[in-house]
């Protein structure tokens, strides 16, 4: 292997096992759940994302294009936000509290109040 793509794959595999590591790091110390759901779908989608792109420098030199780290890449980067989305989407459904240092919370309680105290349908 040429050593310029060794340093390329080391260079990409520690950024992406960083940004895993403080997403992993942010999921256990923030404070509230509207916090915490920074660190899994933003650091750790992107630590991801290194990780596969040094996968697929390592095994594009072996003989052939790496179709398994793309199409991992692309359903990681699908789906992080759609589940990030669902999760806040129950958190405001059940009225989950948020600490007062949390951002954005004057859209918080308007969201709950507008979306989830409607009259049923007849």
């Amino acid at each position: 292997m040429q050593n310029w793509i060794e340093w390329a794959v080391a260079f990409f595999l520690l950024l992406g096992g960083s940004f895993v590591l403080i997403g992993s790091i942010g999921l256990t110390r923030m404070p509230d759940f509207f916090m915490r759901l920074h660190g899994p779908t933003k650091a750790t989608t992107l630590g991801m994302g290194g990780i596969l792109l040094g996968s697929m420098f390592f095994f594009s030199l072996s003989g052939g294009v790496s179709v398994h780290e793309l199409l991992i890449t692309i359903f990681l980067l699908i789906t992080a936000p759609i589940s990030a989305h669902m999760l806040i989407k129950t958190a405001l459904h059940h009225k989950l509290k948020a600490i007062s240092k949390t951002r954005g919370l004057d859209n918080i309680e308007p969201a709950q109040s507008k979306q989830h105290d409607r009259k049923p349908l007849p």
